[in-house]
């Protein structure tokens, strides 16, 4: 119950910020804006503001809101003498329903039909820079205090190492025997065969050197030491045998509160990179029929991810929470139609074409879109699901 809550929650502030950045910056361009939600419709509940009154009036179930229309972006009737702001019953997301979104209205000054292409796009994008800019802050408040990190950044002169270095998994892969004999993200080897292991290349030495005889690692689980028996495999004739883990030399990194800020912007820069490279090369063994080049984690594998971090310590929550918006950030900007990307390609199409595309080619790419990606996230949640057992 407490990893759910911990995962609606954070999930809940990821998505509010993304659509906050629609809102404002669609707020300061002039335009109106209908609606600002968290989750699809239906409707759970909603307040606006009545501009004759002052006061807040508040709206309870449906109403004309509705999942296809939302989807497609569909132009919407003006519901409320102002923005509503709401709570849905589908928590995959949210959005911002803006007047004239899909360039109806364009004659009407405040609608984002009539605005110029420049200011389409920043209001389109100003989600994805919300989570990267969230993302950038979390990391910069956790390197005031320390935050997990691979100590190859200890060579930098400001990097503050606190403790000692330990050897960390970062990602266990399916069907081999580290996944097999239980182990999971954040677990910490301290000794293989009663041997203490000081860095992952002692880790790989002794795993190597034992071949494919059982293995006893002790690992230290949050403030639990357990002891695992693993018996290495090899995937490939003429490779060594592994156990089937990513392993990373870590320890608690923190800067001086004058550059913490600054250091991590430049780790969800980086941050950035790496996720959009591992969505490239996703998307190229997909479409080569090499299947996937790592694993993929839906909503259920989040939430476990979430709940590990949260018992590892508040370090690794920000740590994952800043990765989780980050991820957002990148998956959101790709020009897949129904993502804020897709949206501003066609608005890319038109400037350079001089033409629009005609609205029911669109809705219709945004709906098959929307479709996919609902399917997708179905697909990988029922495998997390079997994951769990």
């Amino acid at each position: 119950m407490f990893t759910l809550i911990l995962f609606i929650l954070i999930l809940s502030f990821l998505v509010f910020v993304h659509e906050f950045g629609h809102y404002i910056t669609a707020k300061k361009s002039g335009m109106k804006v209908y609606e600002f939600a968290i989750g699809f419709p239906p409707r759970a509940l909603g307040a606006y503001k009545d501009p004759k009154t002052g006061k807040w009036v508040w709206v309870v179930g449906k109403g004309k809101s509705n999942l296809k229309e939302t989807i497609v972006g569909e132009e919407q009737e003006d519901e409320f003498p102002t923005t509503l702001y709401s709570i849905n019953w589908l928590p995959l997301g949210g959005f911002v329903r803006i007047k004239g979104e899909n360039g109806e209205k364009s004659k009407d000054k405040n609608s984002f039909g009539h605005q110029k292409a420049w200011k389409k796009v920043i209001v389109l994008s100003a989600g994805v820079i919300m989570n990267y800019l969230t993302a950038a802050i979390l990391l910069g408040a956790g390197f005031m205090v320390g935050l997990p990190a691979d100590i190859s950044v200890s060579e930098d002169p400001h990097a503050i190492m606190v403790g000692e270095s330990s050897v960390i998994i970062q990602q266990v892969q399916p069907n081999t025997p580290a996944k097999e004999a239980g182990l999971t993200l954040g677990d910490t080897i301290q000794a293989i065969n009663g041997q203490e292991m000081n860095n992952v290349g002692q880790v790989i030495e002794t795993i190597q050197n034992n071949g494919t005889e059982e293995l006893s690692l002790t690992i230290l689980r949050g403030e639990k030491e357990e002891v695992f028996h693993i018996t290495p495999a090899i995937q490939k004739d003429g490779e060594p045998a592994r156990i089937g883990a990513l392993l990373a030399d870590a320890g608690v990194v923190r800067y001086p509160w004058y550059l913490a800020m600054y250091k991590g912007f430049v780790a969800a820069t980086l941050g950035v990179i790496n996720i959009a490279a591992s969505f490239f090369f996703l998307i190229k063994g997909l479409i080569m029929g090499q299947g996937l080049a790592f694993d993929v984690a839906g909503p259920v594998g989040i939430a476990s991810i979430i709940g590990q971090s949260a018992r590892l310590g508040f370090s690794h929550l920000i740590n994952v929470t800043a990765m989780i918006s980050l991820s957002l950030a990148v998956i959101n900007i790709l020009p897949i139609p129904a993502l804020d990307g897709g949206r501003i390609l066609f608005i890319l199409i038109e400037k350079i074409t001089k033409k629009k595309v005609p609205l029911k080619y669109e809705q219709l790419a945004h709906t098959i879109g929307f479709g996919l990606l609902m399917l997708l996230i179905i697909v990988v949640t029922v495998r997390d699901v079997f994951g769990l057992f």
